[in-house]
């Protein structure tokens, strides 16, 4: 790769949502590669839906996943890309028709979409939280909450020395925990108390008391910075960087908690569509930064797209 800019794009299509990513690639003189974003978006296809119970992705779900691909191929098509890459997590690999969303894909789209593991899914996220923050000698716990499984990896920047991936996302927890509208106590603590067991069986101690800080990356992380910031509309140059405490994400869980659906789509901050699935998100963030002993995050925008830009971007050279 010349220092020219080239421009690539990505796409992740993830248990909630599936999301877009194009982006300028610039390598510098030292031989680090510069990304600037050209577009970035996200809708909220719940490709997970009932896939913890059934095991199978639906027509529906798929169908909506490849007509929102298709919607993006409209705006990749505007700039100088000649192939687009996509990873599928976690609700394809707890599916057992996953190679038929891919083969669809592939068909009406012409989108390469590959099935990753979790241990990839956690390396990727991980190269994409940390491509622009600084060597400094911290070791990181990067956190990325998904729709049905949340990835926890730590390490110093260009090193990750541990990482799994959780079986709890915000779909799964929704359906497995939260019932009623709102959530009852109960419903609350039986979430949080599946999320505290994983981490603990999952998680070694001494790796929990290692980690400095905390990034978080996608949707639960931003959001819950969007509604910190009372951001209407959503404005991810705030957002990017922000710093949320705990004490202050247990506040919003609390008071979006107490709140129906009907009244929870009317927080600013909040996208009407992540509602349904938010408090579930908060309470496993909130159970994350206890388990680690963290005082905070940083929400980050750099997640598991940038990561994929970036693998592919090394590997042509």
């Amino acid at each position: 790769m010349s220092n020219q800019p080239i421009v690539k794009a990505a796409v992740d299509i993830g248990t909630n949502s599936t999301r877009l990513l194009v982006c300028s690639i610039t390598r510098n003189p030292d031989g680090r590669l510069s990304l600037a974003d050209l577009e970035r978006h996200s809708v909220v296809t719940r490709l997970g839906d009932g896939v913890d119970t059934t095991g199978r992705l639906s027509d529906e779900a798929m169908k909506r996943v490849v007509d929102t691909l298709n919607k993006y191929l409209a705006i990749v098509n505007l700039y100088p890309i000649r192939s687009i890459t996509g990873v599928l997590t976690s609700a394809g690999r707890d599916a057992s028709n996953a190679a038929d969303l891919t083969r669809l894909i592939a068909r009406e789209t012409g989108i390469d979409v590959r099935l990753i593991g979790g241990d990839e899914e956690a390396n990727l996220s991980f190269s994409g939280a940390t491509s622009e923050v600084e060597t400094d000698g911290r070791n990181l716990l990067v956190c990325d909450v998904g729709g049905g499984s949340t990835e926890l990896i730590t390490g110093q920047v260009g090193a990750v020395d541990f990482h799994v991936s959780l079986p709890a996302g915000v779909v799964r927890q929704s359906e497995r925990h939260l019932h009623s509208d709102p959530p009852t106590a109960e419903e609350l603590e039986s979430a949080a108390l599946e999320i505290r067991a994983l981490i603990e069986a999952n998680v070694p101690a001494e790796v929990r008391s290692s980690v400095d800080a905390c990034i978080a990356v996608a949707g639960t992380a931003t959001t819950l910075s969007a509604i910190d910031q009372d951001l209407e509309p959503y404005d991810p140059a705030r957002v990017h960087g922000s710093t949320v405490t705990v004490d202050r994400s247990r506040e919003i869980l609390k008071r979006i908690a107490e709140l129906p659906l009907a009244q929870r789509v009317n927080v600013d901050g909040l996208h009407p569509d992540r509602a349904p699935t938010a408090v579930a998100g908060a309470v496993i963030l909130c159970e994350i930064l206890d388990a680690f002993g963290l005082d905070s995050f940083e929400a980050s925008e750099h997640d598991i797209l940038r990561g994929e830009v970036l693998r592919v971007t090394n590997t042509a050279g």
